[in-house]
């Protein structure tokens, strides 16, 4: 059975790897020393240091795998551009229903989103305003289909700079 693919961005992507060599190069030898000094504390049976670098060492290496498999499945696509249209990458400014004020998102790949990245949200192109909002152009009230359907307008298309 053929696995779906994954999209990100390259900052995504970036990101990622320089996570990927924090875990590799920093993380995974100091866990490795923590082990190694709790061992020489003696009895491992009722050590509290062995069983925490232990469970570090356990996240540490799910971590580093669940990266390595994003790497293998994920499908790099080319940022939003200034153009007409919203596509992945793109910074999207719009309004909720009637309200005033403007709200502002950065659609991104599901593995990069994050809702409470600084200076805006960064959503998925695959959650439901990602969806509504990939393809639109500005001036377009798009209906967000989710568990209470909303309507937005989008007000700008804009980069990253």
């Amino acid at each position: 059975m053929a696995e779906e693919k994954m999209v990100m961005t390259r900052d995504g992507m970036d990101k990622l790897m320089k996570e990927y060599r924090q875990l590799i190069d920093v993380e995974r030898p100091e866990v490795i020393e923590s082990l190694k000094a709790a061992r020489s504390q003696g009895d491992l049976s009722e050590n509290a240091d062995y069983d925490a670098a232990r469970n570090r060492q356990a996240e540490i290496e799910a971590r580093i795998t669940e990266i390595e498999h994003i790497k293998d499945i994920a499908v790099l696509v080319e940022e939003g551009k200034q153009g007409k249209k919203v596509t992945l990458g793109n910074i999207v400014s719009y309004k909720e229903g009637g309200h005033a004020q403007i709200e502002k998102v950065k659609i991104v790949g599901t593995v990069e989103a994050d809702s409470m990245a600084e200076p805006y949200p960064l959503i998925s192109n695959e959650s439901a305003l990602g969806q509504a909002l990939i393809g639109q152009v500005v001036g377009t009230k798009v209906l967000v289909e989710s568990d209470i359907p909303y309507e937005v307008t989008i007000e700008k298309i804009d980069i990253d700079r």
